[in-house]
């Protein structure tokens, strides 16, 4: 194997030569230099993996070198090497992108160990996390097959995503794909606890917090914590997605409170957002506001009264408090909100749809580009990271914690990657969403779906008399005969929602206190 280069530059180099030796026994091979000038003209002509830097040298410092060489090599790890515990001194080193930071003197170990922490990191992070699961898979799999309740399907599967983003980071594909293969598990056995169990929740009986549920035992309650409450919906935002934005929402705000709420059936924006703000299911919507609610038939935007909903909500619950309500679904829109957050602080509660993530998961059907970018899960969550740290989202975070005010985070369903096609035959009043369907007259396999024969029973209108819905189960989606094939690999590996899936139904809930 091709030895580790390093440059140890020192200016008291010759007192190191134990230190070299040691390294060079451990396989490493070592260039000194005694002054930062003599570092930068060797980092000119030879390529290394790792540099250690004394701080204290005459001439050109250690920071000043460290400057320098990163303007030459930016992507070269430097571990700095000092006498002084300056705590500016660290701060300097740590801000201009240091590997690790060390306190003379030094034991070979010591470095041995920066060394392995900063070349072999992926590696011994890899193995690490290979071996913790390995022992974790075991009992996953036996959990998978339990009698579990839905706070025990949430822990499944919060456990599920970690190792989905630790694997991740660990990029190790075989072990990757054994875990999507438990995924996939989890999936078929949970599809198989909604079919027995969501129709008994809607009638109250052992229900979960629940999209027309959630605002009245969770929200209401936070709104009397703080003089202003801002309630961010991120429409479309899987678990995993939560996670992957946690750090930098933490860099602002604590989190109080984690939990995975349940959207109801279908999981659909018109259904689980409207269900949110009004605190009702859909057909007790469609009964108690006849011009508010529109069915998939009818034409026109489903989800134009979301302000009149939340309104009559509050009101319902005896929160007569001055609130505000704000839709983005533009960067414009986004930027022009951000600027005036603290006029929103004087309002008791603000709530800010925002719908990135949805819109993303649209464009990555359409377009061929997006498709490219976000080819699988960890790809998606990364590029929902990239957006949201470059967003005016992250602003508007920003400001709201520097006035000490209140944050939930939360969304109203999920999406999941869809593989297999189910046929299904149905006339043209039948909707277009792959995930789910309703009609009065269609042909579907009874096995591959979740069937409600009576739509009144899940709390769903029911158009005509023969009307039925029908919720794609796992990682289905439907397609119709005619064109089969081509509408097969149109949307084979696109992001949908509307059925039953864990990736759709479980989704975050976080109350956050500013730091």
């Amino acid at each position: 194997m091709e030895k580790l280069q390093l440059l140890w530059a020192d200016d008291e180099i010759e007192l190191l030569k134990p230190h070299i030796l040691f390294l060079e026994q451990k396989g490493y091979e070592v260039t000194t230099a005694k002054s930062g000038d003599e570092a930068l003209d060797i980092i000119k002509e030879k390529t290394f993996d790792a540099v250690l830097l004394d701080e204290n040298m005459p001439g050109l410092s250690g920071l000043e070198t460290l400057t320098r060489l990163k303007v030459l090599r930016n992507g070269l790890p430097v571990i700095m090497i000092t006498k002084s515990e300056e705590e500016y001194i660290m701060e300097d080193a740590i801000g201009s992108k240091i590997a690790d930071y060390l306190i003379k003197p030094v034991n070979p170990n010591q470095i041995l160990l920066s060394l392995k922490k900063t070349l072999d990191n992926r590696r011994l992070v890899s193995e690490k996390t290979n071996t913790e699961y390995r022992k974790d898979f075991q009992q996953i799999g036996m959990t998978i097959g339990d009698k579990l309740s839905f706070a025990e399907w949430s822990e499944l599967y919060k456990k599920i995503i970690y190792w989905d983003l630790e694997i991740d980071k660990a990029q190790d594909k075989s072990m990757l794909d054994v875990l999507k293969m438990q995924k996939t598990d989890a999936n078929a056995q949970f599809f198989k606890f909604i079919e027995k169990n969501y129709v008994n929740w809607l009638n109250g009986k052992d229900a979960p917090h629940m999209s027309h549920t959630l605002f009245k035992n969770k929200i209401a309650p936070e709104i009397d914590k703080s003089a202003s409450t801002f309630v961010l919906m991120i429409d479309n935002l899987r678990f995993d997605q939560w996670k992957i934005i946690e750090p930098i929402v933490t860099e602002y705000f604590k989190v109080d409170t984690e939990e995975i709420y349940c959207s109801i059936l279908p999981t659909a924006t018109q259904y689980a957002r409207n269900a949110f703000f009004a605190g009702l299911l859909p057909s007790e919507i469609e009964k108690r506001f006849p011009n508010w609610w529109l069915n998939d038939e009818d034409e026109g935007l489903k989800n134009q009264h979301e302000e009149d909903f939340l309104g009559e909500q509050l009101k319902r619950l005896g929160k007569n408090v001055k609130f505000s309500y704000n839709k983005i679904t533009n960067i414009a829109a986004g930027k022009k909100l951000a600027d005036s957050i603290s006029n929103l602080t004087q309002n008791k509660l603000n709530v800010i749809v925002y719908n990135f993530v949805d819109m993303l998961s649209h464009a990555r059907t359409d377009m061929e580009v997006i498709r490219e970018l976000a080819d699988d899960e960890p790809a998606y969550r990364s590029i929902t990271r990239s957006w949201f740290e470059h967003s005016p989202l992250l602003d508007m975070i920003k400001q709201i914690a520097e006035k000490k005010c209140r944050l939930v985070i939360t969304t109203d369903h999920g999406t999941v990657l869809v593989k297999d096609a189910s046929k299904v035959i149905g006339d043209k009043n039948v909707n277009t969403n792959l995930r789910y369907k309703t009609g009065k007259t269609m042909d579907y396999n009874k096995k591959e779906v979740f069937e409600i024969k009576n739509p009144h029973d899940a709390f769903l209108p029911k158009q005509h008399v023969s009307s039925v819905y029908i919720f794609a189960k796992e990682n289905m989606f439907f397609a119709y005969p005619n064109n089969f094939n081509y509408y097969v690999n149109y949307y084979r590996n696109t992001f949908q929602h509307g059925g039953v899936s864990l990736e759709e139904m479980l989704i975050p809930y976080v109350a956050l206190s500013a730091k």
